[in-house]
């Protein structure tokens, strides 16, 4: 039988069990989890799963099954249907893969200005984390770290260059090596 794929999210105040819940949720369903992300963000934790089953009914007992967390444990779900399910491995063929490190002084602007560099050069980014410390003097720290597939046919001698030009109208430090 064909493995039916699906993505949830769920977003909910941060508190011991959430991710017991929504495990068991997906084994109850007779699905397996294939691939998740889980953070805390603020105040509230979020995730991402990817998961599949082959088991009939399986979409409509997630659904089921996620309303019912919502009332009761006051989480926001999505759920969808994927139906490529899990792509091929880093780095995606053509590409390399490579990592951006970004730095500085907190300000708006940072991601966007950044992550428009690197669509410019048709990038794709595989995983993008950022995080605000307190940096010197207790001013907001900003830190950014993103894996990207590179084409093998981009300028890196451009690309470096317009993401030099990004960190100096930001004030920002950035590093891209090859992983």
């Amino acid at each position: 039988m064909v493995a039916a794929w699906f993505i949830l999210s769920a977003i909910g105040r941060d508190r011991p069990g959430l991710v017991a819940d929504l495990a068991q949720l997906i084994y109850d369903c007779d699905a397996n989890l294939e691939d998740s992300r889980m953070t805390i963000l603020g105040t509230e934790f979020a995730v991402i799963l990817l998961c599949s089953s082959t088991s009939p009914g399986a979409a409509d007992r997630l659904v089921a099954g996620a309303k019912r967390l919502e009332r009761e444990q006051g989480l926001t779900i999505l759920m969808r249907e994927v139906s490529e399910g899990r792509r091929p491995a880093l780095p995606a063929p053509g590409t390399a893969l490579h990592r951006l490190r970004v730095a500085g002084e907190d300000r708006a602007g940072i991601v966007a200005s950044v992550c428009r560099a690197l669509a410019e050069y048709g990038i794709n980014i595989a995983d993008l984390a950022t995080r605000s410390v307190p940096g010197p003097g207790g001013s907001p720290h900003y830190e950014m770290t993103i894996s990207l597939e590179v084409p093998e046919r981009a300028d890196l001698a451009a690309l470096r260059g317009s993401l030099e030009s990004v960190a100096d109208r930001l004030v920002i430090d950035v590093s891209l090596e090859r992983i």
